[in-house]
């Protein structure tokens, strides 16, 4: 089911104030939220469902001090968030890890969510941005400058879906 930029839009402010209501209610504990990559305008398909369950795995395995796990799986992808009692640069050096070393861990989106409401950056802990899935080349700059077609990489998703699950 494809969505609409609205969609997407209104999805990234429900998460906002999702975060937010978290932080209010969790003070003091770290809040971890998870979404999964996937370019286009069809955000829940075969290969979202399978990273989305891997990266649940990996995030359940790692985080110690959970206080609050909930996931949502909505036609504009999927989500969780987590509370734990872990600081936010060990859990932030713990999102990279894993997004780093995982099979699956370029499609994974782990944020780990600053007392002010925004995401922790990467440079926070002395990682690199996150590169493309296609060559070597920063997210960003492909993202924006479009250097690769939704098909190239859709390709290269259920390539590295395909064998994870083999």
């Amino acid at each position: 089911m494809e969505i609409t930029l609205d969609q997407l839009l209104a999805s990234r402010e429900m998460r906002s104030a999702r975060q937010q209501e978290l932080l209010a209610k969790y003070p003091g504990a770290t809040i971890v939220c998870l979404t999964v990559i996937m370019p286009g305008s069809v955000k829940r398909n075969f290969f979202s469902l399978i990273t989305a369950g891997a990266a649940l795995q990996a995030i359940i395995a790692r985080y110690s001090g959970m206080k609050h796990l909930s996931t949502c799986d909505l036609a504009t992808g999927f989500e969780a968030y987590l509370v734990t009692d872990i600081d936010r640069i060990a859990a932030k050096k713990i999102a990279c890890d894993i997004e780093d070393s995982h099979p699956l861990g370029r499609l994974f989106d782990i944020d780990v969510i600053d007392i002010d409401g925004a995401p922790m950056s990467r440079s926070v802990v002395c990682h690199k941005p996150r590169r493309c899935l296609m060559c070597d080349n920063e997210a960003r700059y492909c993202m924006r400058n479009r250097t690769h077609t939704q098909e190239e990489l859709h390709s290269k998703i259920a390539q590295m879906v395909n064998d994870y699950v083999q």
